[in-house]
């Protein structure tokens, strides 16, 4: 029989500071409670232990404490944001119905070593799992100790056996006592030896075998006159360090091991907990509901009254009907047939179905339904956009989407999914999407009692939701960006979306020749200068031609060897011959699968590349391109930017290019209100070459190119929140040059460094930053204990306002563009944006209106205290355009 035991606060403790900050609606952090339970979750697959328990410290001191006033004296106290999730593990403990085991007097460590004793006097074997090394003490023939760590949310464990242990210290398990007695443990603040570091302690354990057998004859012991000078002053402290680091085992526990045996969970209390905590995914995982009622139950009005809609009268009369309401909320599956629309007061709440193949005038009824007069709320737009233009339906009418709405709410999130905002907004689970998803669940052939429930209750979610978080926009200010900006954008995106990009299919196969040739030619180089053939792709084989055969310096190692990526490559520059020949050839390589194989495989049967723009990810607001990523075409290398000529108009059109020039760093003077940075940008002249003026001390028409390529990048490091140490990188000066260049920079632009400090200290206080418009992020991180975490919301105080201000200009500049294109009657559309960059396809004769129109939209999008400024050119190609 196997039992695990999990030191509770060494791992929780790991969770918290490995897992990003989570945090539930009303404020409640939740990070580290997540983390346990994924770690908990990862090690009993791996294990499948019989038996499973957790312990647990009390503040209250132990009997350590009490022998030395020191002991742990150095510690600070636990953050308040761990604090506050230490009784809702427990809480999920008892509910999982896992024993846990605290003491008051003893230590978790105790414990642990009570219950492992315990196991093995009753043939069991014990499994510790901790992320301290002080439990590897217990390990034996019985008893396993699996070492935590978590960094970005990824677990890492390191199994420490007795054999392993050995390899790794050269002593049995119990001498790590031994050890520390001799070298201190710093985190307990055991003092240890004074004088006594880790390489001499490890030496004269691996040697002598302990504390006792040292101390035996210690004018015997081989080593240098001041070693044992040292130790023999040290004695008491010894002595005194061995007992506070021996775990004991003999705690008056309450334990036997078939105390702890697995039993199922107590799932209502589980179920309602994560429904507090809004663990949505560990719901589903391990298949949780609520007691005595379906989720579609759950999540439906009582009052509903449901019809399914077979006659074209009734399909009229409902059509004009909602006409006249203020709105109606709505789930439709355009390329599946089916409609369900809710309307009414919560107390009288009505639903109908609409499925084509009972209703004979479905597609009339569409067209009646999606017509801008009918006043309509749903839940990601966008997409519905996108499908109902693939049907040749109209996509007007549409005043709320609630996906949008929950992402501006809290735009970190992530995914918007109905399930997830039942469960975060409402605490209880609503049935699965995947119930009405299947192409024929409405056909005549199917049982629709199932799918039309689903459907239903999702429908009534989507109302549900729009009563819940209208109002919150209201109260939060952000009703501006989303009236203005985010749902009149979404027509915009569905039509970019549809119309794709052509693709010169050919072009792109001649590119594709080309780059084999060169990977073909660089991997015979690589063979020549190796000497040998050998997996060009493999970390191992390279690290051994690089560092073992041709004697290169190592720079950094990992798990598995010494790293041979971008960074350590480039720091071996210049070396040999060898190294630039990889890294052009992985430049090819990138190129070929990630580009051109990647780009071949999703052109459409139109020859055109359709992407996806997502609206809801990025917590700026700036908008991201999947399915394939067309914002990621590379640009910064020559033959990477070749790829931008594979992007064509079709004959007798060009594509027109515009983006804004240096819209961050205008920003960045209109926020801060600095007077010097406003002229700058006011008199025309270039920016970086004014900058690098007054930060070097020439006049401009003395700046060089050096100077001014380092104005740029303090320029833009500014916005980013950049250090002395990552300036000084970019640059390659030292960091006190480094420094010295922002000192001057603030010098100069004083009035953005007051906006720095100023903005940093106002969303500590308001928990929060903002945009021009009211786009809100979060920052939980500015109020943690973590530096890092601390130092991470610090940058994104300083970032989040100027990017987001940005994003939010560019999405104005494309409903405009989009609005006047039409207004003008002109055939010209949108198809792509790239950041801060706008492409239309137009005919050639409509090229120099649209290279106007596109100027003066994006131009005028916001009215700031510098200029807007954005320069628009057409092309056969992109590339053509872009140059």
């Amino acid at each position: 029989m196997k039992l695990m035991v999990i030191d509770g606060n060494s791992i929780i403790n790991r969770a918290f500071y490995g897992v990003r900050m989570l945090t539930t609606r009303d404020g409640q952090p939740t990070n580290a409670v997540y983390g346990f339970l994924n770690i908990l979750q990862k090690l009993t697959d791996e294990e499948q232990p019989d038996a499973l328990c957790v312990t647990f410290d009390l503040p209250a001191p132990t009997f350590r404490h009490l022998a030395y006033e020191g002991y742990k004296a150095q510690r600070k106290g636990m953050p308040d944001e761990l604090a506050s999730q230490m009784p809702l593990l427990k809480d999920v403990l008892e509910a999982m119905n896992i024993p846990r085991y605290e003491l008051e007097g003893w230590e978790a460590d105790d414990l642990i070593g009570t219950i492992a004793a315990r196991d093995a006097a009753a043939g069991w074997d014990t499994v510790v799992v901790t992320g301290d090394k002080d439990s590897l003490q217990l390990v034996d023939e019985h008893t396993r100790v699996k070492l935590v760590s978590t960094r970005m949310g990824q677990t890492t464990t390191k199994e420490m056996t007795p054999e392993t242990f050995r390899a790794a210290y050269g002593f049995a398990p119990i001498h790590m006592i031994d050890l520390k007695a001799l070298m201190g443990d710093a985190s307990d603040n055991i003092p240890g030896v004074k004088g006594i570091g880790e390489k001499t302690a490890m030496d004269l354990i691996q040697r002598y075998g302990s504390v006792e057998a040292v101390y035996a004859d210690l004018e015997q012991v081989e080593a240098k006159p001041a070693v044992r000078k040292r130790l023999a002053e040290g004695a008491e402290q010894a002595r005194m360090s061995y007992e506070l680091a021996a775990i004991r085992c003999d705690a008056p526990l309450d334990f036997r091991p078939e105390d702890a045996k697995c039993v199922p969970v107590n799932a209502p209390a589980l179920y309602e907990l994560f429904l507090r905590l809004e663990f949505s995914k560990l719901i589903e995982k391990l298949g949780l509901s609520a007691p005595g009622v379906s989720p579609a139950e759950a999540s439906a009005p009582a009052a509903c009254a449901r019809e399914t809609v077979t006659e074209r009268a009734r399909m009229e009369e409902l059509l004009a009907l909602w006409r006249e309401r203020s709105h109606v909320s709505l789930v439709a599956l355009p390329d599946r047939n089916a409609v369900c629309v809710e309307w009414g007061e919560p107390e009288h709440s009505r639903t109908a179905l609409f499925c084509a193949d009972r209703l004979e005038s479905y597609n009339d009824f569409l067209r009646g339904l999606f017509a801008p007069d009918i006043p309509k709320v749903a839940h990601n737009v966008k997409d519905l956009m996108r499908g109902l233009l693939e049907e040749g339906l109209p996509i007007g009418g549409f005043v709320f989407d609630t996906a949008l709405a929950a992402y501006l709410l809290s735009p970190t999130d992530g995914s918007y999914e109905l399930e997830k905002l039942c469960v975060t907004y409402f605490n209880r689970e609503i049935s699965k999407a995947g119930e009405y998803l299947a192409p024929d669940a409405f056909g005549p052939l199917a049982d629709p009692a199932g799918p039309e429930k689903a459907l239903s209750s999702h429908t009534a979610l989507v109302e549900q939701l729009y009563r819940t978080l209208a109002p919150r926009l209201a109260e939060l200010g952000l009703e501006q960006v989303f009236s203005r900006v985010e749902l009149p954008l979404c027509p915009v995106l569905a039509e970019m979306e549809r119309a794709g990009m052509l693709v010169d299919r050919k072009a792109l196969a001649d590119f594709g020749v080309m780059l084999d040739e060169r990977l073909r030619s660089d991997e015979a180089a690589i063979y020549a200068l190796a000497g040998e053939r050998f997996n060009i792709n493999s970390t191992q084989q390279l690290g051994n031609i690089l560092f073992d055969k041709l004697g290169l310096p190592p720079v950094k190692k990992t798990k598995t060897g010494w790293s041979t990526n971008a960074e350590v490559l480039e720091k071996l520059k210049g070396r040999h011959a060898i190294i630039d020949t990889i890294l052009e050839y992985r430049q090819y390589a990138k190129l070929k699968s990630t580009y051109v194989d990647g780009l071949s495989k999703v052109i459409a049967s139109d020859g055109r590349i359709h992407t996806c723009f997502q609206n809801t990810v990025t917590a700026t607001g700036r908008l991201s391109s999947t399915e394939p990523n067309l914002q990621n075409i590379p640009v910064r290398t020559e033959l990477g930017a070749e790829l931008r000529k594979m992007f064509v108009a079709p004959a007798g059109w060009v594509l027109v290019d515009a983006d804004y020039s240096q819209i961050e760093l205008r920003l960045l003077a209109h926020i801060a209100g600095d007077e010097a940075m406003i002229a700058a940008f006011r008199s025309g002249e270039d920016f970086h070459t004014v900058t690098a003026a007054r930060v070097f001390g020439v006049a401009p028409g003395e700046v060089t190119h050096e100077m001014r390529r380092r104005a740029k990048a303090v320029n833009f490091g500014i916005v980013y929140g950049i250090s002395d140490f990552s300036l000084s990188q970019d640059l390659g000066v030292t960091r006190a040059e480094a420094r010295a260049y922002m000192e001057k920079y603030f010098e100069t632009y004083s009035g953005v460094r007051a906006y720095m400090s100023g903005v940093v200290e106002q969303a500590r206080k308001d928990g929060y930053v903002s945009t021009l418009m009211g786009r809100r992020r979060w920052l939980p991180e500015l109020k943690s204990s973590n530096f890092n975490l601390r130092s991470f919301g610090e940058r994104v105080a300083l970032n989040m306002p100027i990017q987001g201000t940005a994003a939010d200009i560019i999405k104005l500049a494309m409903i405009r563009v989009r609005d006047r294109l039409r207004a003008e009657g002109l055939a010209a559309r949108l198809v792509l944006q790239v950041h801060d960059e706008l492409i239309v396809e137009c005919p050639e004769e409509e090229a120099a209106a649209v290279k106007r129109l596109l100027t003066e939209e994006m131009e005028s999008a916001a009215a700031l205290a510098v200029p807007l400024t954005a320069e628009a050119h057409a092309g056969r190609s992109w590339a053509e355009a872009k140059e």
